[in-house]
């Protein structure tokens, strides 16, 4: 079997279950887009799964890289300092699986345009 890639979309999370709505709309759009992708979401606080249950629902389904996606508009200190750390966490506890940190989406021209473009409408 092929080493597969996961993705895991993570956001911040909330006590209100519509909240992750939007959340996994993202996830479910992805799927959409790729049949074969292996993608999760996980939150860093107040909703499950946390972001090591998203990585160890990736590991189980046979991912060997996973691309950790910030769904953050900007680079707080969660982005800034907390993610790396539970990355490094992360990469200790599965020193098979390849990691990647992707940049907040805030930081994404694309988004930014989009956004614009939104207001605009």
């Amino acid at each position: 079997m092929a080493a597969q890639r996961g993705i895991v979309l993570l956001a911040h999370g909330s006590r209100d279950p519509l909240w992750r709505k939007p959340v996994e709309a993202v996830a479910e759009r992805i799927r959409a887009l790729d049949a074969t992708a292996l993608v999760r979401c996980g939150y860093l606080e107040l909703t499950e799964p946390d972001l090591a249950g998203a990585v160890a629902q990736l590991t189980g389904q046979g991912a060997r890289s996973i691309r950790v996606l910030p769904l953050f508009l900007g680079m707080g200190k969660h982005a800034r300092e907390d993610l790396p750390s539970l990355l490094e966490e992360l990469r200790a506890a599965h020193p098979q699986v390849a990691f990647e940190l992707a940049t907040t989406v805030g930081e994404d021209s694309r988004l930014v345009d989009l956004l614009a473009r939104i207001a605009l409408t």
